[in-house]
């Protein structure tokens, strides 16, 4: 079953959304989201493994998305939400 993420970054100063990034089939456990000088890094990690009479399947997911902030918004301003 894959659930649909999407994770809307806002700032303080701009009352639209700066991003939305589709995390699809992640869980927002999975979800890792810094702010460092002025850059947005988005990342996201998951295993799954399934075991089947004919013996074990594994699937791999790695997500990584950086972006700049615009001019005016600084580090502590950007908040996320999923």
């Amino acid at each position: 079953r894959r659930k649909r993420l999407c994770m809307l970054l806002h700032s303080t100063c701009c009352p639209s959304n700066l991003a939305c990034v589709d995390m699809k089939g992640f869980d927002p456990s999975d979800v890792n989201v810094t702010v460092r000088d002025g850059k947005v890094t988005v990342a996201a990690e998951r295993k799954e493994e399934h075991h089947t009479c004919l013996g074990r399947a594994s699937n791999y997911r790695k997500f990584v998305k950086e972006f700049n902030l615009p001019p005016g918004v600084t580090d502590d301003e950007v908040t996320y939400s999923v």
